[in-house]
Order: C-alpha cells, then structure tokens, then sequence
C-alpha cells in the first residue's frame, strides 16, 4: 500500500465494487467478502467506504479478514495495489487520534467522547483494557504517551494494519469523474482539493443534494447518519448510501457500480 494523496483515481476502470460501513461485524463482512470473491471480475476495482472497525466487539478480527480479502483478489486477478482502496471513516480518524490521545489538550474528556462513538469497542478487540486507559487520561502526558506506545505496539503486532492506517484515502473515482466515493460526505462549495474533514462528519443536508457536484453524477457513500424509511429510487438520487442503520445493526451493504455511477448490482447481509 501507498498513498501520497487524499485521493484516488481509478485507471482503466469499467466496474467498482463499493463495500459500505461494516462496524466490526465480522460475520455479515466475512457474506459480502464471499459474495464479492465469487463475482469479482478481471479489472474490476474495489472501494471500502471507511468505518471497517468500531461500535461491534470484532475490530480487530474484521480488519484482518479484510486485508486477508485483499491478499486473496490481489492474487487470483493480479490486481495492482492502487485497485483496491481504503477510505478514511469517522472510526479510523478517531481511532488515529487515540493513539495521540498525549497530544490533546483535554484527553479525558476526548476519550469519553470517542467512547460515546464505539471506539472502545476497537480498543478492547486489540486486546487492551478501554476501562483502563480512561484512569490514565487523567494521570498526565507521561502515563497517556506510555499507554498510547504499548497501543501502537499492539498494533504493530498485527501484518497489515499499521499499513491499513496509513493508506486512508479521503476520497476515490474513477477516470471519468461522474461518480465519487466517499465515507459521510463532501463540502459541495468547495472543491475536492479544498475540501476539510466534512468527508467523515458529514456536511449539513448532504443527503437532500438534487443536483451534480461539479462533474460527479452519482455520489456513494457509506454511512447515513439518518437513514429514511422510504423506497429508494436509486436513479433518482445524486447521493445513493451503501448503509442501513442503526450502528448497532448487523447488516452490511455492497454496491456495483460502472463507471458512470450505473448501479448494477446490490448486496445486503441479513
């Protein structure tokens, strides 16, 4: 993996696969990864629309199984490391801030706050006590940079999610620019080279969007924070989520795209 942009662009691409928020529910994941491996097909490309840990109790164990995804499709259809791409969610960005939680100026009150958003859950499938490190918050820089070390040796520990980490993507699309990928959201005043962390927090009234963002058709998205219980139209929508909530909810959502933003097939776990 290698990443020296916020952006990816997909060359050649014809087919992308779009794997919405899978919140540590390893079993719905490890459907999806089943369905995707037997469909997938020479040249297609891959996007995870972020928050792949988070809220469930297997973090670690999903993010594994994903990698081991990565390995598997890398392998049986040669496809190069910039096919398959990882977005940056709201639980990865939370996640790369408790491992600097030393360098905040309010850990104690962060930390709950991010506990508040599932991150515990990530912390203890690594092994490490979430209860504990909130007694620490409040000991001072020293204890919080001892305890955050032993986290990142954690971390360390496991093949490929230090790498996982550092490859994030803030967005993905493909040469023709009429579809974007993206975890929560995108500032539409600004372009994408301007934009701030609205791609993880969302933008006020994203969802309502009823026209093109400059040259993207289709926005993909893979996580609501307010899911409507009405019929989709899906050609009718310039925002389409790969997400059905609550968080807490076991279900995952893959999409199929051509490159013009094209829904051709739909994937949803129990």
């Amino acid at each position: 993996m290698q990443n020296n942009s916020k952006f990816s662009e997909f060359k050649s691409c014809k087919k992308i696969w779009a794997i919405g928020s899978i919140h540590s529910n390893l079993h719905s994941f490890e459907n999806v990864k089943k369905y995707i491996i037997k469909n997938f097909s020479k040249d297609d490309k891959i996007v995870f629309l972020g928050n792949i840990i988070g809220v469930g109790d297997f973090a670690q164990e999903t993010l594994s199984s994903v990698i081991d995804m990565r390995l598997k499709l890398m392998s049986k259809f040669c496809l190069k490391p910039e096919d398959i791409i990882f977005l940056r969610g709201a639980q990865e960005e939370m996640f790369l801030k408790l491992l600097q939680l030393q360098t905040s100026p309010n850990p104690n009150e962060i930390l709950l706050w991010m506990y508040e958003h599932g991150v515990n859950k990530t912390i203890d499938s690594y092994g490490f006590d979430s209860k504990k490190l909130i007694d620490i918050s409040s000991r001072g820089t020293i204890a919080i940079n001892r305890t955050t070390s032993n986290l990142n040796e954690i971390l360390d520990k496991n093949n490929g999610h230090r790498e996982y980490f550092s490859n994030l993507f803030h967005a993905a699309f493909p040469e023709s620019r009429l579809v974007l990928f993206v975890n929560r959201g995108v500032d539409i005043t600004r372009p994408l080279s301007a934009q701030n962390d609205c791609f993880w927090w969302g933008y006020h009234n994203f969802s309502k969007l009823n026209k093109p963002y400059r040259t993207f058709k289709k926005i993909i998205r893979g996580y609501e924070p307010l899911i409507s219980k009405k019929t989709i139209n899906y050609k009718e929508k310039i925002v389409f989520s790969l997400y059905k909530g609550p968080l807490l909810d076991k279900r995952i959502v893959a999409g199929l795209f051509d490159n013009s933003g094209e829904l051709l097939d739909l994937f949803e776990t129990n």
